[in-house]
């Protein structure tokens, strides 16, 4: 995987988490993500999805169906949808239901990203009520049933009305390599989470490439990679913004969640060593920095990965800076 990639040939994305800042609420974070996503689609971004989390204080995407309806009736072209529905937390029914009124209300718009954990911690699992019997590994026959509501042509008992015979892109979400081979196996599209994942990126990708195996709704491989990008207009500045990332991360590390905070000057005053180490493995593969410097990191990472579009993930604590990075990163990807 050596070719070069030009910038301006792939599709650029937007992950949003609905961060809650320190201080603030859900409300107001809904408000900002409803500005981002209309800041979005004014640069050209092509997708705007948004994550399932339980039980994190800073983090308001939990109600991710309802999100999306909402998100999507404020924009008008953008594609909007989940990265994703934690698909062992429902029944595959009612998701069907769900992303078939979404489709119905805003048609050719909406995406189902799928993703086989439960996007929490094991007391809030048992909380949701999900089936205890369920683990990741029962995922393709969840993901089996799903499909078949979506069906038209398949003879079943109970039927998803709004969702039978709709086209929704079906989308595998993942970390390791399990989504990846199960994805390339069944011809769909994969999104790999390299934005806390980072050294699974190349073997997994490398798996889907080589497992691919052509459907009717691919000819080959179509691989989008979720990454952190912080840009702003000095590398000082974008290390700077790029600390609330961090510091949401280690609060994560140490089983203490919290609104996401204000940057800090520097980390090491925050954290142990081993902490650091920790960090380093879940968030190295971030790119951070000045314009040129964001340009060049990615041109390297897509030449890498051999990805077809990018999902940017920008977890910056001040709206403005944050706005403000999605606009530099679309500069980058229009630049001739």
């Amino acid at each position: 995987m050596s070719d070069k990639i030009e910038l301006t040939k792939i599709p650029y994305s937007v992950l949003d988490l609905a961060p809650i800042t320190q201080g603030g609420t859900a409300a107001e974070s809904f408000q900002h993500t409803f500005d981002l996503a209309q800041h979005a689609e004014s640069l050209g971004y092509h997708r705007f999805w948004l994550a399932e989390h339980h039980n994190m204080p800073g983090i308001a995407s939990s109600a991710t169906a309802v999100l999306i309806g909402q998100v999507a009736a404020r924009t008008s072209t953008i594609r909007v949808g989940s990265g994703g529905i934690m698909l062992p937390n429902h029944s595959p029914l009612i998701i069907a239901e769900q992303f078939g009124t979404l489709e119905s209300l805003f048609p050719n718009r909406i995406d189902l990203g799928l993703g086989r954990a439960p996007g929490t911690d094991q007391i809030t699992m048992r909380a949701i009520r999900r089936d205890p019997h369920l683990t990741g590994d029962d995922f393709p026959e969840q993901l089996a049933e799903l499909r078949g509501y979506f069906d038209a042509t398949m003879k079943k008992q109970v039927r998803a009305f709004p969702g039978e015979g709709l086209d929704i892109p079906i989308w595998l979400l993942g970390s390791s390599g399990f989504s990846a081979r199960l994805s390339a196996q069944l011809g769909l599209p994969f999104a790999f989470a390299s934005h806390f994942s980072p050294e699974n990126t190349l073997p997994a990708l490398q798996l889907y490439y080589d497992y691919f195996q052509p459907s009717e709704l691919l000819d080959e491989p179509y691989a989008m990679v979720g990454l952190n990008i912080i840009a702003a207009d000095t590398d000082e500045e974008a290390k700077r913004l790029s600390t609330s990332m961090q510091q949401q991360f280690l609060n994560m590390i140490r089983n203490q969640p919290t609104q996401l905070l204000p940057p800090v000057d520097d980390m090491d005053d925050l954290c142990t060593p081993y902490e650091k180490s920790i960090l380093e493995k879940q968030l190295g593969g971030s790119i951070i920095g000045s314009p040129i410097n964001v340009k060049e990191q990615l041109e390297v990472f897509l030449t890498k990965t051999q990805a077809k579009e990018i999902m940017i993930n920008g977890q910056i604590y001040d709206h403005q800076a944050r706005l403000r990075s999605f606009e530099i990163i679309s500069d980058i990807m229009k630049e001739k």
